[in-house]
């Protein structure tokens, strides 16, 4: 059976080894839609290059299909970004965790191992960038609006919705808030980040489950989705400064408790938290959020057994050994 120091030390290595990335959200391509807006929609798409044919998943209609046609207009469907162009024809482009855009001169190359495709404009060349090892940035090329409607996943937009509305779609079935709010089946654009700050605000914890929410939590969750969302786009349109925004990130040194683990809440100046789950975490307050207490996800929780700190005085009163731990550790790397 393990030991406390062993345990100790391999719950430090399986947060250290989290992947912490996180996909670009509705405030992010907001201001993408921005620019793209005011500098493609009326321009000729006059030629496609690929670096990388993997990120392409349709064959029919063909990628030569859509050059030298206007574009008419922009979308945002969920978490991809839709290209409308001339004859019925849609560019549908899904950033996934690590895709970006980059707007560089006309004919600008492909950049380096990170580069997966070029849309060459009259006016310049949109990037199609991915800095991941796991390729997972898609283009798809789409004929008619009804084959478009199959990449709908009918998610309310949080944006444009009335509190019905939103308390329906929270309440459509039993999961934690976390789950709902980052579940694009009833809510669009919406991920790990985002959703943070969000029950951040509301002052809620992330593992709270929808169907005991009172009336007033819905009613406070619903003015905290809207606050949140709309000041983080305010901020971003105020960073990009109506040019290009270079630096769409999930991790922002003013966000309230995303990707801030072990640095003060902006509120009260407890050590944020985190939950590691898959390739995301949850980031959370616990004096503001849950009453005092650590939440465990169900691994590090069966890892732990009985020493998982339920408390942040447990929690202080585990460090030195956690310490240690982490310093044996890396003594014998």
């Amino acid at each position: 059976m393990a030991n406390s120091s062993t345990c100790h030390r391999d719950l430090r290595t399986a947060i250290i080894a989290a992947d912490l990335t996180a996909l670009p959200e509705l405030p992010d391509l907001t201001v993408y839609l921005d620019f793209l807006e005011t500098n493609i929609v009326g321009q000729v798409l006059e030629r496609v290059r690929l670096a990388s044919p993997f990120v392409l998943r349709t064959a029919d209609p063909p990628l030569k299909a859509i050059e030298n046609k206007r574009v008419v207009g922009l979308r945002r469907m969920g978490k991809r970004l839709v290209f409308v162009l001339e004859d019925d024809l849609f560019l549908v482009i899904h950033l996934m965790i690590a895709g970006r855009f980059r707007w560089k001169e006309h004919g600008a190359a492909i950049t380096g191992k990170i580069g997966l495709a070029a849309f060459d404009f009259s006016n310049g060349t949109l990037l199609l960038t991915e800095a991941s090892q796991k390729k997972r940035a898609a283009i798809y090329v789409v004929l008619s609006e009804e084959a478009l409607a199959d990449f709908e996943r009918h998610g309310l937009e949080p944006l444009e919705a009335n509190l019905e509305e939103f308390r329906s779609r929270l309440l459509a079935g039993n999961h934690t808030v976390k789950r709902a709010l980052t579940d694009p089946d009833l809510f669009s654009g919406i991920g790990n980040a985002y959703s943070d700050e969000i029950l951040h605000r509301a002052r809620m914890s992330p593992v709270k489950l929808t169907h005991s929410m009172s009336q007033g939590e819905v009613e406070h969750l619903f003015a905290a989705t809207q606050e949140v969302l709309k000041e983080w786009i305010a901020r971003l349109r105020a960073d990009a400064k109506g040019g290009f925004p270079e630096k769409v990130t999930a991790f922002r040194k003013d966000m309230a408790v995303h990707g801030r683990y072990g640095q003060p809440c902006p509120v009260c100046g407890t050590a944020v938290q985190r939950i590691v789950h898959a390739e995301n975490e949850s980031n959370y307050c616990p004096t503001c959020q849950t009453g005092g207490r650590l939440l465990a996800d169900r691994a590090l929780s069966r890892l732990l057994k009985q020493d998982w700190p339920r408390t942040i005085e447990e929690l202080e009163a585990k460090r030195p050994s956690l310490r240690a731990a982490g310093s044996s550790s890396a003594a014998r790397r």
